[in-house]
């Protein structure tokens, strides 16, 4: 499945939501950025199929299939939309969307699938005040128990606080399951998100690097200063010592040298 927003637009003078463009489809994750309080939400809707766009254009598979979008895709905790009430406890919670997967939701069905999701510890506690990984995971999990759901639009995760690397690190997990993803969040978010991943990749790219693909070529250009720094210091050491060792070689050292084993 893929998922294409082109140039979609929302509300008088775009104030809703400004032109934006996003794709996202099946074994993958894909965080759009989107800041203030209302645009999350709307481009969330627009995302998952549950509201249109006055302007662009949104397919699934390559057709317009609205319809289609709201059965496979699941908007997840998106402001005035979908987000639980805060003070609803996470049994509550498990419960209704068991009922809505038409599954049995009672005590120990509920129970059951909280252990199942490593989750029971927050049973009595309001959805409100569980950590912000434990929130998104659950409400993930329980959506993706809904005949047809392949794909999840999760809205704004960055507002309950926490690390962004967490509740990213969940989607990418979710994606790998075959599952579409796709995250909106802020752009402080998507900084964070982005240095962590460059430093994963440069963390890789060094500890791939364990020969010398041109032992001819010079290389120093390529290294970071740290490294470069005490190479240069050999090569002066190896320059002092050369000057010393040619210095040797003079016709006054020579003198001195023979006045020094006439002496002896």
């Amino acid at each position: 499945m893929k998922i294409v927003l082109d140039r979609v637009a929302k509300g008088a003078h775009n104030a809703a939501l400004p032109p934006a463009t996003v794709s996202f489809q099946t074994g993958e994750v894909t965080l759009a950025r989107a800041e203030t309080e209302q645009r999350p939400s709307v481009l969330g809707l627009i995302a998952s199929g549950r509201m249109r766009p006055d302007a662009g254009t949104v397919t699934i598979d390559g057709a317009t299939d609205y319809s289609a979008m709201r059965k496979r895709i699941a908007l997840i905790d998106a402001p005035d939309v979908c987000e639980p009430a805060a003070d609803v406890t996470v049994a509550g919670i498990v419960a209704e969307e068991l009922m809505f997967a038409g599954r049995a939701s009672n005590p120990l069905a509920v129970n059951r699938r909280l252990g199942e999701l490593g989750a029971s510890e927050w049973a009595r506690f309001a959805i409100g005040n569980v950590p912000p990984t434990v929130r998104i995971k659950l409400l993930a999990e329980l959506a993706l128990m809904r005949k047809g759901v392949d794909g999840l639009v999760i809205t704004s995760p960055d507002r309950h606080g926490g690390d962004p690397n967490e509740w990213w690190e969940l989607a990418r997990g979710l994606a790998a399951r075959d599952i579409a993803v796709l995250v909106v969040a802020g752009d402080a978010s998507a900084a964070a998100i982005a240095a962590s991943t460059m430093i994963t990749r440069l963390g890789e790219t060094a500890a791939n690097r364990t020969f010398d693909e041109d032992p001819g070529r010079d290389d120093t250009d390529e290294l970071p200063d740290l490294i470069v720094a005490p190479a240069l210091e050999q090569r002066a050491d190896r320059a002092a010592t050369a000057d010393r060792a040619d210095r040797a070689d003079t016709p006054e050292r020579a003198d001195s040298a023979k006045r020094a084993e006439e002496a002896e």
